[in-house]
C-alpha cells in the first residue's frame, strides 16, 4: 500500500514521496512560511524497512499544521516501496533529488534528520548554503565503527530489508567507503553560523549523549542541545521530541 505517498521516478527507480500543501502551488493551501525536508533513519529490526517511514506523512502534516512550514518527506531507496538497494551515496542522491524536485530552486530549506538521516542532513547542509538550518535527532557524531567493520552493517541492512538484491553489495568494503565522505562533526562546523538543533534520548542504546554534545559543540552557529530523559533511540513517536521540534521551527519563522 502506498498510502499518502506518491510515486516519482527517482535516481534508482521508483521513489515514493510526500509533501504538504504550500507555497509552490502543487497542493494549494496558504503560502508556506518555508520548506522543511524530513529524512528517516535506518531501520534496525528484521524486515522493518517497509515500515520505517510510514508515519512520516502524519508527522509532516502535524509540523505543517502547527508551524506553517511546507514539509517534504519520502522513503529513500530500499525503504518502503522505493526501488533499489540502500547505499550511503544512494541515500544522499535520493535526498538531493527530493529537495530539487519538491522545493523551488532558490527557496531556503530546513533539514530534519533522524539517526543516520541527521548525518545526511548535516552533510548536505555543509555543501548547500540554501539550507538555512538543521535538526538532528538521535544522530551519531562518527561513523568510524561502520567503516572499520562493514560486514555487520551490511548484515543489518540486508536483515531489515534495505538490501534485497542477492549478492549486493559485491564488495562490502568498497560499498562502506561511501561512508568516508560523511563526517557529522566536521559538517556541523561547516554550517557557517546557521542554527543546529540536536535532540538525543538519554537512554539511547545506539548512540550516546556524548555524540549529541560533540555535534552541538562542533556547531559554528547557534546550537540547541536537548537530552530527553527516559527516551531511547526511536524519537519519532515521543511527544516531547515533537514539541521540541515544533518550537524550534516556530522560532525560525521568517
Amino acid at each position: 500500500m502506498s498510502g499518502p505517498f506518491r510515486l516519482q521516478s527517482g535516481p534508482a527507480g521508483d521513489l515514493w514521496t510526500y509533501a504538504t500543501d504550500g507555497a509552490d502551488g502543487t497542493g494549494g493551501g496558504a503560502p508556506a512560511a518555508g520548506h522543511v525536508v524530513l529524512c528517516h533513519d535506518l531501520p534496525r529490526a528484521k524486515a522493518s524497512a517497509a515500515d520505517v517511514a510510514l508515519t512520516y506523512p502524519a508527522l509532516a502534516d502535524r509540523l505543517n499544521r502547527e508551524t506553517g512550514w511546507r514539509v517534504v518527506t519520502g522513503t529513500l531507496r530500499g525503504a518502503g516501496q522505493s526501488g533499489g538497494d540502500f547505499s550511503p551515496q544512494g541515500w544522499l542522491d535520493d535526498l538531493v533529488f527530493l529537495m530539487e524536485s519538491e522545493i523551488p530552486v532558490d527557496a531556503p530549506r530546513w533539514l530534519v534528520g533522524y539517526g543516520f538521516g541527521g548525518v545526511l542532513a548535516l552533510h548536505l547542509a555543509a555543501q548547500d548554503d540554501r539550507v538555512s538550518g538543521v535538526a538532528c535527532l538521535g544522530t551519531p557524531s562518527s561513523l568510524d565503527a561502520w567503516m572499520d567493520d562493514p560486514e555487520p552493517f551490511v548484515e543489518r541492512c540486508a536483515g531489515s530489508g534495505l538490501i534485497s538484491t542477492p549478492g549486493y553489495p559485491a564488495a562490502p568494503e568498497t560499498w562502506a567507503k561511501e561512508l568516508s565522505v560523511l563526517h557529522p562533526k566536521d559538517d556541523a562546523e561547516m554550517l557557517k553560523g546557521r542554527p543546529l538543533l540536536v535532540v538525543h534520548g538519554a537512554d539511547d542504546p545506539d548512540t550516546t549523549p556524548e555524540d549529541a554534545r560533540a555535534l552541538a559543540d562542533a556547531a559554528t552557529g547557534p546550537s540547541d542541545l536537548r537530552v530527553v530523559l527516559g527516551a531511547g533511540h526511536w524519537l519519532r513517536a515521543d511527544p516531547r521530541v515533537i514539541a521540541i521540534l515544533v518550537g524550534w521551527l516556530e522560532r525560525r519563522r521568517p
